[in-house]
């Protein structure tokens, strides 16, 4: 299933792979990965659940929104940092946003790569199809891995509603 012009890039309309995610349903399955300690390591939304968790869903940490998308979410996030799980996603290497993250002092995030099968991009409906990379946006899902806030941006160069989002992840506490 396709989206036709479901986001705009810089105003050009773009087709999303897979069925939009709303708030209400479960978590959809995914595999995203990291490095830590060493190894690569795999997520799934069973090693999340028990508190609630914010996905922020990034392009690229390449690129100066989704950095302060991030950078936002992480600051936001510190007085909760302990009662939640928070991740950043995007197609990027896990090497490459763990330098990011490295660099830029992000403790509150863990940084997670779709980069293997795009399992999050095509289950959560926000794999760009033309330019194979994700959108922008955010979830929230409760401890239980059930979706309570769903977001996805329109324009994939703005930035997400911030308020809303961590107004959800504290509503789910």
């Amino acid at each position: 299933m396709s989206r036709s012009g479901a986001v705009t890039f810089k105003g050009k309309p773009m087709t999303l792979a897979g069925k939009a995610v709303a708030a209400g349903q479960q978590s959809p399955e995914f595999k995203l990965h990291t490095f830590e300690k060493g190894a690569l390591v795999t997520v799934t939304p069973a090693d999340l659940k028990g508190k609630p968790t914010l996905i922020s869903v990034v392009p690229s940490l390449d690129t100066p929104v989704c950095q302060t998308q991030t950078k936002k979410f992480n600051e936001q996030l510190s007085s909760l940092a302990d009662k939640v799980n928070a991740i950043t996603v995007s197609l990027d290497l896990p090497f490459a946003m763990n330098r990011f993250c490295g660099a830029e002092q992000i403790t509150n995030m863990r940084a997670l790569s779709d980069y293997q099968d795009r399992s999050f991009g095509q289950n959560y409906g926000m794999l760009i199809e033309e330019l194979k990379i994700l959108a922008r946006g955010v979830f929230v899902l409760d401890k239980n891995g059930k979706v309570t806030y769903a977001e996805q941006v329109k324009e994939v160069a703005e930035e997400p509603n911030y308020e809303a989002a961590i107004g959800a992840l504290k509503s789910a506490l």
